[in-house]
Order: C-alpha cells, then structure tokens, then sequence
C-alpha cells in the first residue's frame, strides 16, 4: 500500500512533468515566432545577464556544450540578419573567442522575454494576489531545496 507521501510524490511528478512540457512547447512555439531555436535564446540570454560580452568558452560551459557546439550556435547567431551576435579576438590570448550581443540581439532577445512575461501575466491574473505569494513562496522553497546557490 502506498504512503501518503509516496501519493503526494506521484501527484507532484505528474503536475511538474505537465508543467515542463507545456513551458518546453509554449518556449519552442514563442522562439520560432522570433525565428530562435531554444538554444540560441539560452545563448542570448547568457549575454544578457553577463553584459552583453562574455568569452565563447564560458558560455560553452555554462551551458555544458562543447567549445565546437557552442560555435556552430554563435556562426548560427552571427549569421542572422541583421547579426544577434558577433564574435571578437581576445587581444590578451589568441585562443580566446568573445562574443558580443549587438543591438539588433539585445532587441529580439527583449521581444522574446516580452511575449513570454505577457502570457505569465494572463495566466498569473486569474488567481488571487494571496493565491500568487503562497505558488511563489512555495516553488521559491522547491528551489533552495533542490537547487541551491553555488557557493563561491
């Protein structure tokens, strides 16, 4: 017979599963609307929150893809028109790749995170301001539970 608690895993499983897939789908449909694949948007993403400059090699990693993947995403980038990114040569080490958002990157990456915060709003608006502060300050204690911060 089953515990409660391994009920309440099932239950939890299948509402998370149905979350990420729905996200994943909704992702991959808003991405190609902004003709990005997912990757790409992950990409841009990492410029965003690294100011807009970063070497190719720690996007590879932050990302946990090869130095030669993460190259075919950024010729991909470049290649846009107009251009999402750029790559640059290390002046202080030869090896060393960096990659620019240009303006024409920071814009699409912009619209993208638009239309996704617009669908979060229509769907957070059908539910009460207490029933948004307990969904956030559960999913935030899930979080530090199975994702804590890196410690440095």
């Amino acid at each position: 017979m089953a515990s409660e608690l391994d009920n309440d895993i099932t239950i939890f499983w299948t509402l998370l599963f149905q979350i990420v897939l729905d996200s994943e789908k909704r992702l991959a449909a808003n991405l190609a609307a902004h003709d990005l694949t997912p990757p790409q948007f992950y990409v841009l993403k990492t410029l965003i929150e690294r100011g807009g400059r970063c070497p190719i090699g720690e996007i590879a990693r932050a990302h946990h893809l090869t130095n030669a993947t993460m190259t075919g995403l950024v010729k991909r980038l470049e290649a846009a028109v107009p251009p999402l990114v750029m790559r640059e040569p290390n002046a202080a080490d030869r090896r060393s790749v960096y990659v620019t958002l240009t303006q024409a990157g920071t814009e699409r990456f912009l619209a993208v995170q638009q239309d996704l915060l617009q669908h979060l709003r229509a769907v957070l608006n059908v539910l009460s301001s207490e029933e948004r502060q307990d969904l956030i300050r559960y999913f935030s204690h899930y979080v530090q539970l199975v994702a804590p911060p890196a410690q440095e």
